[in-house]
């Protein structure tokens, strides 16, 4: 059912906790599955996401997709983060189940939302949180 990279991303999540002292802070949530990700970065003065860390309350999909974004952001500029895409998630975990596709929509959209809320503490017009990528259905998007 899972891949063998979604279960040692489960099992052996990457970036697990909080930065203290975090400029940038994203929390995002489904309430159809419960599933909460909170997303903190550390931005350089450049805009290079220097380090990264998340929490997140929901089933190993969640966890296992939170751990795969902040590895795939990690090091990247601003920029560059906000090209990742659910389906990029997906594809670096070697795939989701149908069921589960939501997870990496919330993974984009917890990255997404940190990043809004750097510009916003800088006082950077800039919106970045739009729909998600690719939508399931089960995702907080709307669609």
């Amino acid at each position: 059912m899972y891949s063998e990279k979604v279960l040692d991303h489960f099992e052996n999540p990457r970036n697990v906790g909080e930065i203290a002292d975090a400029n940038a802070v994203g929390q995002v949530g489904n309430a159809k599955c419960g599933d909460i990700m909170k997303i903190y970065m550390q931005i350089s003065d450049d805009e290079v996401i220097e380090d990264v860390k998340f929490k997140t309350f929901g089933c190993g999909a969640a966890i296992a997709t939170s751990s795969m974004a902040t590895e795939m952001v990690k090091g990247k500029s601003v920029d560059e983060a906000l090209t990742l895409t659910n389906k990029a998630v997906m594809e670096a975990l070697d795939g989701l189940p149908p069921v589960k596709v939501h997870c990496s929509v919330l993974a984009e959209e917890a990255v997404r939302a940190a990043i809004q809320d750097y510009y916003d503490r800088k006082g950077i017009q800039k919106k970045v949180i739009e729909k998600c990528s690719q939508c399931c259905g089960n995702c907080s998007c709307g669609e």
